[in-house]
């Protein structure tokens, strides 16, 4: 089993990134949080893996941060919440807000993830309520200057295709990513991205 992958980063994308290690390519999808953190084309970057083996694939997760890859863990855990939509969750919410949500009861706030809806959002909410505090809520942050660059030509581009990965659609994502783009530019594609979805979960 692959627990983590150290390698040179050879495709950069909205929720996917391919490493090299030793030769081999290593195709690892991600949340919105960890590609934040993924440095440039050329660059090192090492990543927390979970390899998911399926009948027919196998996938590999990437995470930033150990409290990702147990929060990642701990949805995967919750009946009809497979791989895909626990990095949607992930994407929206850190670990620390999942925990809060799910500590909480606060169902709205988990259901207003794209693709996720309500009874999956009560499940995860009362399957995790005894299990949350396994999360390393305290986990280090990286500073701002340690994340990405985006040059600001293309930075609402990525923030599109990230919000799109989410499930949004194209339309409403632009509408949302025009109303704070002149706001965020000087806050890189998370500043963007986090701002765009706050328009968004605040018109569902």
């Amino acid at each position: 089993m692959i627990a983590s992958i150290a390698g040179r980063v050879r495709n950069r994308e909205a929720g996917r990134i391919v490493l090299e290690a030793a030769g081999v390519g290593y195709e690892i999808f991600v949340p919105l949080a960890t590609y934040y953190r993924i440095p440039g084309v050329g660059a090192a970057a090492e990543l927390e893996i979970r390899q998911v083996v399926r009948e027919d694939a196998i996938t590999l997760y990437g995470f930033a941060t150990p409290a990702e890859k147990q929060a990642f863990d701990l949805l995967l855990g919750v009946q009809h919440v497979g791989p895909r939509l626990a990095l949607a969750i992930l994407s929206v919410l850190a670990p620390d807000e999942l925990a809060g949500a799910v500590a909480d009861g606060d169902v709205e706030r988990i259901d207003a993830v794209p693709g996720v809806g309500p009874k999956v959002a009560e499940r995860v909410v009362r399957e995790l309520r005894d299990k949350i505090d396994v999360l390393a809520l305290h986990a280090a942050e990286l500073p701002a200057a340690d994340r990405t660059a985006v040059h600001a030509n293309g930075i609402v581009d990525d923030a599109l295709s990230a919000l799109v990965n989410l499930g949004y659609k194209p339309v409403e994502a632009r509408r949302a990513l025009d109303r704070v783009a002149s706001d965020s530019a000087a806050d890189g594609i998370e500043g963007l991205i986090r701002k765009a979805l706050a328009v968004l979960l605040g018109e569902k």
